[in-house]
């Protein structure tokens, strides 16, 4: 009697080859579902750490494209062994996968190495992916022979629909519920389990025992390890942030809209405020920003006031010393902020309550998307946003946003725009000029020393002719700008002197491509 074929022959029928079909589809499904998440993980890393999410989805897809066709190609030889396979490239994907965002994020806190860990994870999930398509045909076939367009039409189409459900669970299911980090791990062990269970249920009778048993073994291991991480992982996210903080964090939490946090040296004298890693100011010296942003603007009426950005309440302090200010109106996209700014010890003493002024209104809400469906005039407004590092903030440099403030604003009234650094992103600095005078606002430039942050520019900006830059005549006691300091801000060095460029637009986006002269400092 000859022995029994330990090679992937076509499994007995204890089922029916359309419920096997069936099976084998869902689990085309799950995997499709799980590949997206880790692609979308990775793009979601790089723009949380680096900010310019088109360059961080550029990289992750071509790569990832590229190394699926690789693998594609790579799995010819594994067919023979289809079941096995294709169980073993799931289970060292799931592993890969899902521990990619942990990997990438002690590459970027320890080890300085994020770009080369992006490339090589990018690389490897690509591939393992790409390797997935062929084995599955193959056990499709296996349960039941069919023309290849059919095959291919059945294979794509639960491909497919694996992908928009992966897509459409990431950002409104995994993120809101489980976080990016244990997010990835569970969606690790979701994937492990479904490629083995193809394997070792469908195909378990055409599969050596003690292949089974190695199978089983190292998909306990890595469901055990991914499990073990996913208890380990604020633990982690704790000692990364840390890692990457020169002072102790006190305040860390991940919003629907950005990573906010806060820090205070061991003195206590220095607290400050984070948004996506990005330093927003330092209590040490925070006073010569907020002052220099405000007062100048200050200089005629300035009864109805709106602020965009300022979430943490510091530029409405000074706002709000002012007694003949009516209304200060505040629009800021993370309600997570102000709340921080109301409740905590440190940041309510930096902005003197102000959240607790009657003549605070706060609306939470994307500044573009508000000042859109606005209809109220405001004699001044303050655009104290995020600097222009990817696309989501760009358009808040944009000519459309500035042309929304000029309607925005009252005969007579004025804009003030922090713009950046005129001397680390001296490109990026005159392109918002550019935008304003675009938009029908003309500019008057001028820049402070804030020690945390450089050299730091402002623009003074109003319909018809520039406003001059100087201090009101009832403006209150400051602590570092007056008249004197006012009139040297608007001189500007030869080295950093004014550049005419063209504006930045939401279709082109000019103030991202130049703000590269940042590296090397």
């Amino acid at each position: 009697m000859t022995a029994p074929s330990t090679l992937d022959a076509p499994a007995p029928q204890v089922r029916t080859p359309r419920v096997r079909r069936t099976l084998v589809l869902a689990a085309v499904f799950v995997c499709a579902a799980c590949g997206l998440v880790y692609e979308l993980a990775l793009v979601a890393l790089g723009s949380y750490l680096l900010g310019n999410t088109v360059t961080q989805a550029s990289v992750v897809l071509a790569l990832m494209v590229f190394a699926m066709g690789i693998g594609s190609l790579a799995a010819k030889p594994l067919t023979r062994h289809a079941a096995v396979a294709f169980a073993a490239v799931e289970i060292v994907l799931a592993l890969v996968g899902g521990t990619s965002v942990i990997v990438l994020y002690a590459a970027f806190a320890w080890w300085s190495l994020y770009q080369p860990a992006l490339v090589v994870l990018t690389l490897a999930i690509g591939f393992l992916i790409g390797a997935e398509i062929p084995l599955l045909m193959t056990l499709l076939q296996q349960i039941r022979r069919q023309d290849a367009s059919s095959a291919v039409a059945d294979l794509f189409a639960a491909d497919y629909v694996g992908a928009l459900v992966g897509g459409l669970a990431f950002p409104f299911v995994l993120l809101p519920w489980l976080g990016l980090l244990e997010g990835t791990l569970v969606v690790g062990a979701v994937n492990a389990a479904a490629g083995a269970a193809v394997t070792l249920g469908l195909f378990r009778t055409s599969v050596r025992r003690r292949v089974r048993a190695a199978l089983a073994a190292a998909l306990a291991a890595v469901l055990v390890a991914l499990l073990a991480l996913a208890t380990q992982a604020s633990a982690f996210e704790t000692s990364a942030r840390q890692r990457i903080f020169r002072d102790p964090v006190v305040v860390a939490e991940r919003t629907p809209y950005q990573e906010v946090v806060v820090t205070r040296s061991l003195r206590g004298d220095d607290t400050r405020l984070f948004l996506n890693g990005d330093l927003q100011f330092s209590s040490t010296d925070e006073y010569r920003y907020h002052e220099a942003l405000v007062h100048p603007a200050m200089a005629g009426p300035h009864g109805r006031v709106l602020v965009l950005g300022g979430g943490d309440g510091l530029a409405s302090r000074e706002l709000l010393r002012y007694p003949d200010v009516e209304s200060v109106t505040l629009v800021d996209l993370d309600p997570a902020v102000v709340r921080l700014a109301r409740s905590d010890a440190t940041l309510k003493r930096l902005n003197h309550g102000a959240f607790d002024d009657p003549r605070m209104h706060v609306v939470s809400a994307d500044a573009f998307t508000w000042l859109r469906a606005n209809h109220q005039t405001f004699d001044v407004v303050v655009a104290d946003m995020p600097d222009a590092d990817d696309v989501a903030t760009a358009k808040l440099y944009s000519v459309e946003l500035y042309g929304l403030l000029k309607r925005a604003l009252a005969p007579g009234g004025r804009v003030v725009v922090q713009a950046g650094s005129p001397y680390f992103a001296r490109k990026a600095y005159w392109t918002t000029a550019a935008s304003l005078r675009a938009a029908g606002l003309q500019p008057t430039a001028y820049h402070v020393d804030v020690p945390s942050f450089g050299d730091w520019g402002f623009f003074l900006a109003a319909p018809g002719s520039a406003p001059p830059v100087g201090m009101p005549k009832d403006a209150p006691p400051t602590r570092f700008v007056d008249a004197s300091v006012l009139t040297a801000a608007q001189t500007f060095p030869k080295d950093r002197a004014p550049l005419r460029l063209s504006p930045s637009t939401l279709i082109s986006p000019k103030i991202l491509e130049r703000q590269g002269d940042w590296r090397g400092y």
